[in-house]
């Protein structure tokens, strides 16, 4: 019985003391613009993403029809016809911070960032640079990477090809709140 009681204690002690950052109003931001024409690009103010500092594993999760763009048609083609945000509703992220330490994070430390980007059920591996910086009970979280459409099987019509960068960028802006 003291076995038990004492690997609940061990459990819950280890639990306690690893600290978690999250927020449910990081900005997402993808463009997919081509110079000569109309820019395509959408701002997504409601990705929620939880950090765990004591292995730097992060997850995040955004739902496709937060996505908001300055041309309304734009967003309706979007949603409709690019990503079917209706049977897809969203996409989430799961990686981790590569040798993160909560406590060495300085002004502003870059980590590599690897993980599984999944949209339209699709997932990809992505690899990319992330900085970071403390501020009190605040992580500020930033990163940018680029994917295509074709590696979410996203079908662009010849009509409007042209008009749709062959990458999209992706740009993530997280201010991270020390979850009590």
């Amino acid at each position: 019985m003291k076995k038990i009681l004492f690997l609940l204690l061990l459990i819950y002690g280890t639990s306690c003391f690893s600290q978690k950052y999250f927020t449910r109003t990081g900005a997402t931001d993808f463009k997919a613009s081509v110079d000569v024409f109309e820019p395509i690009e959408a701002k997504n103010k409601s990705t929620t993403v939880l950090l765990k500092t004591s292995t730097g594993e992060i997850v995040a999760q955004l739902f496709m029809t937060a996505f908001q763009f300055k041309i309304g048609l734009m967003q309706e083609h979007f949603n409709e016809n690019y990503m079917e945000s209706y049977t897809y509703p969203k996409a989430t992220f799961k990686g981790k911070l590569v040798d993160f330490n909560l406590s060495t994070i300085d002004e502003k430390s870059n980590y590599t960032l690897i993980g599984i980007l999944t949209i339209r059920g699709i997932s990809k591996e992505i690899t990319t640079t992330a900085s970071l910086k403390k501020d009190k009970k605040q992580l500020t979280f930033k990163a940018n990477f680029s994917v295509t459409p074709q590696d979410f099987e996203i079908e662009i019509p010849a009509i409007v090809r042209k008009k749709i960068a062959k990458k999209v960028d992706i740009s993530l802006d997280y201010v991270l709140e020390k979850k009590v």
